[in-house]
């Protein structure tokens, strides 16, 4: 293997996170019909990982694993609403310790930890603000004040329903008619408003070390595009459904999914929609994937500027980047629509690396060992050469960018969900549970997917003949040494994974020791 170049003085970080993206709409991996030149290019001089995912889901709870580098069992921001404990640390925190400003643009869903501040205190009305340590230089706050006011400087009469902007275009529009576009122009999207935050940021730092967390919204809904990404895709060229007959024989699965299947509402998918999702027809959700589609290239164009930017700069080449999203979407398979319960389609995310010093031959490869979320903020300080904390669960990745795997790297995935009530969904009360049994966790491997449930029958699928996960097993006798097996591993797991912050050290007649492991 060639010699990894030495290491540049320069050390700039370029994070983006994009917003319910799943990994099967990346060209890399199969998606041959999207138009994505930028990532296209991100994938040929960097790494891209097949098998990554996200260790929990919705937004607050995925961005909490993302940047403490904790799982939903140590971090317990278990739902967006749910507060983070301030005495973990996060990426921002570590970043401030080896010198560096962390820059923030889009958004983290954070709440606070209420013990730190008053119950007055306003980021206790929305769904989530910002994570403690970052530098907002382009906020896109829950309410979306940034972006609004930003709108408004530039001159667009917003309606008296700020919203309605991502309502169909003409008089006559229909809510959900995504073949439609947007009210609002291209030029004046959100993904334009966080492109040009983003090369403001950029353009002032005059050769100064940088790192930029660059979120995104799209493709988060609501499923609507400005011109001309509304037309980029046709229905017809999007990859075919994953789902039985009806979503009545989806419902008979597990308990969990019968409730989201009942609950489910167009409305929170399409501005102004009604109904529920289930009623959405082949023909309908074909258009829906298409317009997400065309939302995904119209992100992809936002970032070929700032690419262009540090290409013209001379940047670009001593830069980590780093893409990936907080979470997946279902996008219709198994008749549900957002990021929920226990499918594939909503943890599984893209995770594109290019690394700077990695060997030349690293470029485009594909890399297929099992990769977390977690991941990602031991991958940053360890590239700028700062210390991970001892209570991370995640590991750096970059001996596998390098194609080097560890003797020891993780043998199976590992995710979780915890479906208490939140004042938008209130599967909790549905299901008549207390509070804090209201959790799963996933072990799953090449072979199988077993998902443990704290008072809910578990489920097992067996991913060589039934890989999208139609047939649970966990009710066959056959099967029951693989259940015994798999639930073994998920509670080892979780053992070994136990809070450790302070674990390593001890106390001794001759004062305190410290055990590295």
């Amino acid at each position: 293997m060639p010699a990894a170049p030495s290491r540049s003085s320069r050390r700039n970080v370029l994070l983006i996170v994009v917003d319910q993206w799943r990994a099967d709409f990346v060209p890399a991996l199969g998606a041959g019909f999207l138009k994505t030149p930028n990532l296209d290019r991100l994938c040929r001089e960097g790494v891209t990982f097949r098998n990554h995912i996200t260790n929990t889901v919705p937004c607050g709870p995925a961005r909490a694993s993302l940047l403490t580098g904790l799982y939903l069992m140590n971090h317990r921001a278990v739902q967006n609403t749910v507060p983070l404990d301030a005495r973990h640390t996060n990426l921002a925190k570590e970043l401030r310790r080896i010198g560096y400003d962390p820059a923030l643009i889009g958004y983290t869903t954070t709440t606070p930890d209420p013990r730190t501040t008053g119950p007055l205190d306003p980021r206790f009305t929305t769904l989530g603000d910002l994570m403690e340590g970052f530098r907002a230089v382009g906020a896109f706050e829950p309410t979306m004040d940034g972006y609004f006011g930003w709108l408004a400087q530039k001159g667009y009469e917003l309606p008296p329903n700020r919203e309605d902007i991502w309502l169909p275009e003409g008089a006559d529009h229909v809510p959900g008619a995504t073949d439609r576009p947007s009210r609002i122009p291209a030029e004046l999207s959100d993904t334009s408003y966080f492109t040009e935050r983003a090369l403001t940021y950029l353009k002032g730092r005059n050769g100064k070390p940088w790192f930029l967390h660059l979120g995104y919204y799209r493709p988060h809904p609501p499923f609507i595009a400005p011109a001309p990404y509304n037309a980029m895709y046709r229905p017809e060229d999007m990859p075919a459904l994953r789902r039985q007959d009806s979503w009545q024989e989806e419902a008979k699965q597990h308990p969990l999914l019968d409730f989201y299947l009942h609950g489910i509402s167009q409305g929170s998918f399409f501005h102004g929609a009604g109904g529920a999702a289930t009623e959405l027809d082949a023909g309908a959700v074909a258009q829906m994937r298409a317009t997400y589609s065309g939302m995904i290239s119209e992100v992809d164009a936002a970032l070929g500027q700032v690419v262009a930017h540090l290409d013209e700069t001379d940047q670009w080449k001593d830069t980590l980047v780093i893409f990936t999203s907080d979470h997946g979407e279902q996008l219709g398979d198994h008749y549900l629509l957002g990021k929920i319960g226990y499918h594939d389609e909503s943890f599984r995310i893209p995770l594109v690396i290019k690394d700077p010093d990695a060997p030349a031959d690293a470029a485009g490869r594909i890399e297929d060992a099992f990769t977390e979320s977690v991941d990602v903020m031991p991958t940053i300080l360890d590239w700028l050469g700062g210390d991970i904390p001892r209570a991370c669960d995640g590991h750096s990745l970059l001996p596998l960018v390098s194609g080097e795997k560890p003797e020891d790297w993780r043998t199976h995935l590992f995710y979780e969900y915890d479906f208490r009530d939140v004042f938008y969904s209130r599967p909790q009360s549905a299901l008549d549970m207390p509070i804090d049994d209201c959790s799963l966790c996933v072990v799953q491997d090449a072979n199988w997917k077993y998902v443990h449930f704290a008072a809910l029958p578990p489920l097992l699928f067996d991913l060589r003949r039934d890989p999208h996960g139609f047939d649970n097993l966990a009710e066959d006798h056959a099967y029951a040494s693989v259940v015994r097996d798999y639930a073994q591993r998920a509670l080892s797991h979780r053992m070994r994974h136990a809070e450790r912050t302070l674990t390593h050290f001890r106390a001794t007649p001759q004062g305190l020791e410290e055990r590295i492991p």
